[in-house]
């Protein structure tokens, strides 16, 4: 089985859902007392999220490249982000180590194409919304990508910061989701293009399919993972 390196911690509520993910997953796909190897490097999110607040994105992608060097050195195969993000600075982390970075808006592109579908709408930081590193990823694999108001955006934003990333998860926020997604005109589906956002909602919530980045990713890395072990 190959190891997954993984940086967390933006925030570490939703990298403990990659890691207890990747540890479920592995036990259902090889069974017995198998879980997956991992390789983990939690940065603080006080300080990333001060330099994208700042538009010090270069000084963010350094911190990233620096933890991903070291996570290749303690033995990952291939790396993961765990946060949609900071795939902004994908780049600076992948010329920082020899290993594939796998990137998670090809992951969630990929299962959208296989469900047939090609529009969809997305929620995410406002970073994520706002720029255009996310959404032209996924246009590059053949989707439209629609975008919420800018005051639902900010919405969602708010909610992600504010709660979601502390672990404060709230009916009302929920339904403020909800509300959102209603909006999107003309989308065939929804991404959750937050990792925090899955901590909120989920298919059971929406009436659209959606795609949960964060088990996309992770359903990704560990096929990546067991195929020397099946």
């Amino acid at each position: 089985m190959q190891t997954i390196g993984m940086l967390g911690g933006m925030s570490w509520e939703s990298s403990a859902e990659y890691y207890r993910l990747a540890n479920v997953l592995v036990r259902e796909r090889v069974g017995g007392l198998h879980s997956a190897q991992v390789v983990l490097h939690s940065v603080d999110f006080a300080e990333i999220e001060r330099m994208q607040v700042e538009g010090r994105w270069d000084d963010a992608g350094k911190v990233l490249a620096t933890a991903a060097a070291g996570v290749q050195a303690a033995g990952a195969d291939f790396l993961l982000i765990c946060t949609n993000t900071m795939h902004k600075v994908y780049d600076q982390v992948q010329a920082a180590v020899d290993i594939p970075v796998v990137h998670l808006a090809d992951t969630t592109a990929a299962a959208i194409r296989a469900a047939g579908l090609t529009t969809v709408g997305l929620l995410g930081t406002g970073f994520t919304m706002d720029q255009p590193f996310y959404r032209e990823r996924l246009e590059s694999h053949g989707l439209e990508v629609l975008l919420p108001s800018a005051e639902d955006r900010a919405t969602v934003h708010r909610i992600i910061y504010d709660e979601l990333c502390l672990g404060i998860v709230r009916d009302e926020s929920r339904r403020a989701y909800q509300d959102v997604v209603a909006r999107f005109e003309g989308a065939e589906g929804v991404i959750l293009g937050c990792t925090e956002i899955e901590l909120l909602i989920g298919q059971a919530d929406v009436p659209l399919p959606v795609f949960p980045t964060t088990r996309l990713h992770v359903e990704a890395a560990v096929e990546r993972a067991i195929q020397t072990t099946l």
